[in-house]
């Protein structure tokens, strides 16, 4: 079962922190967050990651428990999809892909769904420092008024984080 957003900020978790995040901006009937972080990978290694999803997504955001269940078709149209013998779920649809550079997906990530918002996931991939690649995660949701996103902004941050620093720490336990 996909736990809430709030039970990560309730039990403290921090993870290792990307280089810069930031909740852009927030009002009830919408949030921009942005979070940017680097991994010393080459960008041809870094996008091979970024589409392997199961690998760096912590499960405990996953209604299955479990990240291996995730599956991203990197194409126009393609599914983020989680398919587990208790169900399946549509995390997102990709809307667009430039190979090496742009993922984006349009995407009410967990319990978001249920607020019946829109929001858009955009992951860039840049040249970094020294061979690096650097990774910016572009969250932009909207809906109406009575959404309350505002009061989301902190844990969707916090939730987002702690996926971007799975995704750069992953080389770091190697």
């Amino acid at each position: 079962m996909l736990r809430s957003v709030f039970a990560l900020v309730a039990l403290g978790v921090a993870g290792v922190a990307p280089a810069v995040a930031e909740v852009k901006a927030k009002a009830p009937d919408a949030i921009v967050i942005q979070i940017k972080g680097e991994v010393a990978l080459d960008r041809d290694a870094a996008w091979a990651r970024l589409l392997e999803i199961g690998l760096w997504w912590n499960g405990s955001h996953t209604y299955s428990g479990d990240a291996a269940n995730l599956k991203l078709d990197a194409m126009a149209g393609g599914c983020w999809c989680e398919l587990w013998s208790g169900g399946e779920v549509e995390h997102g649809r990709v809307v667009m892909v430039m190979p090496m550079s742009t993922l984006r997906v349009s995407t009410a990530l967990g319990p978001l769904q249920d607020l019946g918002v829109s929001g858009a996931l955009t992951l860039t991939l840049s040249d970094g420092a020294a061979g690096a690649t650097a990774i910016t995660l572009d969250f932009k949701v909207s809906g109406s008024s009575a959404s309350g996103l505002d009061k989301l902004a902190a844990p969707v941050d916090e939730v987002l984080r702690q996926q971007v620093a799975g995704f750069i720490r992953i080389d770091q336990a190697q």
